[in-house]
C-alpha cells in the first residue's frame, strides 16, 4: 500500500511540473510572437518612412527607436511633415494633421546621401591653384596657394554650377500652380491647361517628334556583301533570273544551264533545297507567281513551263492557241496573280490567265515590243517598244487609255512601276533612264520628274524595292555597270558598285519583300548576295 501511495504521490508531482512547463513555454511564445511583431511593425515603418517620407517621426530619420517611443514622439509633435520625393519639392503639411498647423512647423533634417566610392587619394593630393592662371579663380583668399584634393574637387563643381546655372523652365516648380480655380472662368481655365501642357513638355527631353525610321539617306548606301547565294550550287552559266519568294527566304535562281535551282538565304550558309533541270529548255525567265503557289519558267521556245511548288509538278504549256510566235521568252505576272502578259511578235501583247493557261486577249503597239510593266494594282499595263512612246493599256476594256513619248528615248528597252504605283521608270537603248510621275504623265506632262544618265550602253534590266526607296538599273552589255538610284532625291548611290568587288557583267537583281537582302545575278553564274542594313527585316 505505501508503494502505490509514493507512486502516485510522485506522478502528481510530475504532472503539475509538465503543466507548469507548458504554461511557462506557452507565456515565452507568446512573448517571442509579440516581440517578432513589434519588429515586424517597426520594420514596416520604416518602409513607409523610405517609400513616402517620414509620417510618425520626421525628425528621427535613421534612429532605431522603440514603436511606443516613436508613436509618442508622433503624437507630441508640434506638426506634422514629409518629404514630398516626387517632385523634390518643398515640405508639405501630412493631410490628416493639418489641425496642427497653427502650433508652428518644425524643419525636417534631410539625410544626406552617401557617395558610393570616396577616393582616399584626394586627402593626400595638394593642388596649388596659385601658380596656374586657369585655377585662381578657385582661390577664396589672396594669399591662397595650396590646398587639398578633395576641396579641389569642391571648388571645381561650385565654379561649374556658377557659370552654369539652371534654367527655369527646366526646374519643376515646388509651390506648385494652381491652374483652375472656382472663381476662374473656362476661358482662363484653358490657359492655364495650355500653359500646364507646354511645361510638361519643356521639362522632357523626349523627342517631339518621332523619327520615322523607314526613310533611307541618299549619298551612301550602308550595305555589306554576305556569302554568294548560289556558293554550294553555282552556275557555269550566265544567270537569267534571280527572284524571292514572298516568305523572303526562297530564293528562285535560273539560267542558261537548264536548271532551276532554289536557295533557303539566310546570309551565312545559303542551303540549297532543290535544282530541277529542264532537258532542251536553257532559262530565260523564271518568276513565281505573287501568291507563292507557281513558278512561271520560259525559254526561246514556243512554249513555257508551269512548276507547282504544292504537287511538285512541273507542266508544259504551249504554243499558244492561234498564235505563231517562236517563243515565249519575255513576259511579267501580274500583282495580283490573275494575268500574264508574254512579249509577242509584231507589238502584240499576249494576255494569258494564270489560272487556265490561255490565252484570253491581246493588246497591238504601233512599233514592236520590248517591255511591259504592270501597275501596283494590277488593272492597268505600260509597255514601250521600237516607237519610242509609252503605252497606258486598261485591261478591263483591253484598250489604251494613253500614249506618251518618252522623251529622249528612240527605242524603249526596260519598263518598270513602283509598288506604291506613284511612280514608273522608263530605260532606253542609249543608257538613259527616265523618272516619271504616274498621274502627271497620264495629265500629258511630258517631262520626266528627273533622268539618270549614268549608264552608257542599252539598260536591260530596273527594278525598285519594296518601299519605292530604291531603284536598281543595269545593263548586260559593259562589265559593272549597275547603279541603284535614291528615289527620294533621284540622285545615284556613289559608293555602289564597289569599285574592289566587282558585279562583273550583271543580267538580274531582286530585291527581298521586305528590304533586307540584294540578290545579283551575273554572266559568271554567281548571284551575288548583299545586305542593306537600312532594312532590318528580309
Amino acid at each position: 500500500m505505501a508503494s502505490l501511495i509514493s507512486q502516485n504521490i510522485t506522478q502528481s508531482i510530475g504532472d503539475e511540473k509538465s503543466k507548469s512547463e507548458k504554461k511557462i513555454n506557452r507565456k515565452r511564445k507568446k512573448e517571442e510572437n509579440k516581440e517578432v511583431e513589434v519588429e515586424e511593425e517597426m520594420e514596416m515603418k520604416k518602409l513607409e518612412n523610405l517609400l513616402f517620407g517620414s509620417l510618425y517621426n520626421p525628425v528621427g530619420f535613421g534612429k532605431n527607436d522603440d514603436l511606443e517611443e516613436t508613436l509618442n514622439d508622433g503624437e507630441n509633435d508640434s506638426a506634422m511633415f514629409f518629404v514630398d520625393r516626387v517632385v523634390d519639392s518643398a515640405l508639405s503639411v501630412y493631410e490628416g494633421d493639418a489641425h496642427l498647423v497653427q502650433e508652428g512647423y518644425r524643419e525636417v533634417e534631410k539625410e544626406e546621401r552617401k557617395p558610393v566610392w570616396v577616393d582616399d587619394e584626394e586627402e593626400k593630393t595638394s593642388i596649388k591653384i596659385a601658380s596656374v592662371n586657369r585655377l585662381r579663380k578657385l582661390r577664396k583668399e589672396e594669399g591662397e596657394d595650396v590646398i587639398s584634393g578633395s576641396t579641389y574637387v569642391e571648388r571645381l563643381r561650385a565654379q561649374h554650377a556658377k557659370l552654369n546655372p539652371g534654367t527655369e523652365w527646366a526646374q519643376i516648380d515646388s509651390q506648385g500652380r494652381s491652374y483652375s480655380s472656382d472663381d476662374e472662368d473656362s476661358d482662363d481655365e484653358g490657359k492655364h491647361t495650355e500653359v500646364k501642357l507646354v511645361d510638361d513638355i519643356l521639362q522632357s527631353n523626349e523627342d517631339l517628334v518621332v523619327k520615322s525610321r523607314t526613310k533611307l539617306s541618299p549619298g551612301l548606301l550602308e550595305y555589306s556583301r554576305l556569302v554568294d547565294a548560289n556558293a554550294v550550287d553555282p552556275s557555269n552559266a550566265p544567270i537569267n533570273s534571280v527572284e524571292f519568294h514572298r516568305n523572303s527566304q526562297l530564293l528562285l535562281v535560273g539560267g542558261l544551264d537548264k536548271k532551276l535551282r532554289f536557295f533557303q538565304i539566310d546570309g551565312k550558309r545559303n542551303t540549297k533545297i532543290q535544282s530541277i533541270f529542264l532537258e532542251d529548255f536553257p532559262i530565260k525567265k523564271a518568276s513565281f507567281l505573287p501568291n507563292g503557289s507557281q513558278v512561271i519558267i520560259s525559254g526561246r521556245r514556243k512554249f513555257f513551263h508551269v512548276l507547282d511548288l504544292v504537287k511538285a509538278s512541273v507542266d508544259k504549256v504551249g504554243p499558244l492557241v492561234g498564235r505563231e510566235e517562236k517563243s515565249l521568252e519575255s513576259f511579267e505576272v501580274s500583282p495580283d496573280s490573275d494575268t500574264i502578259a508574254f512579249l509577242g511578235n509584231e507589238g502584240y501583247i499576249l494576255l494569258v490567265s494564270s489560272k487556265t493557261k490561255e490565252l484570253i486577249g491581246t493588246l497591238k503597239m504601233n512599233g514592236t515590243v520590248r517591255s511591259v510593266a504592270f501597275t501596283d494594282d494590277g488593272r492597268q499595263l505600260l509597255s514601250s517598244g521600237g516607237d519610242g512612246q509609252i503605252y497606258h493599256w486598261d485591261l478591263r476594256t483591253r484598250t489604251c487609255i494613253h500614249k506618251g513619248v518618252d522623251e529622249g528615248s528612240i527605242n524603249g528597252t526596260s519598263l518598270c512601276a513602283s509598288p506604291n504605283g506613284s511612280l514608273f521608270a522608263s530605260g532606253s537603248d542609249s543608257g538613259i533612264v527616265n523618272i516619271y510621275n504616274r498621274q502627271e504623265f497620264l495629265g500629258g506632262k511630258r517631262k520626266p520628274i528627273k533622268a539618270i544618265e549614268n549608264l552608257t550602253t542599252k539598260v536591260d534590266f530596273m527594278k525598285f524595292n519594296h518601299d519605292a526607296q530604291i531603284l536598281a538599273v543595269s545593263s548586260s552589255m559593259k562589265k559593272n555597270s549597275s547603279k541603284l538610284i535614291h528615289i527620294p532625291s533621284f540622285t545615284v548611290f556613289s559608293n555602289w558598285p564597289s569599285a574592289n568587288r566587282a558585279v562583273h557583267y550583271p543580267r538580274c537583281l531582286d530585291f527581298s519583300p521586305h528590304g533586307g537582302f540584294m540578290a545579283t545575278g551575273n554572266a559568271e553564274g554567281k548571284v551575288l548576295l548583299y545586305k542593306l542594313h537600312h532594312y532590318h527585316d528580309a
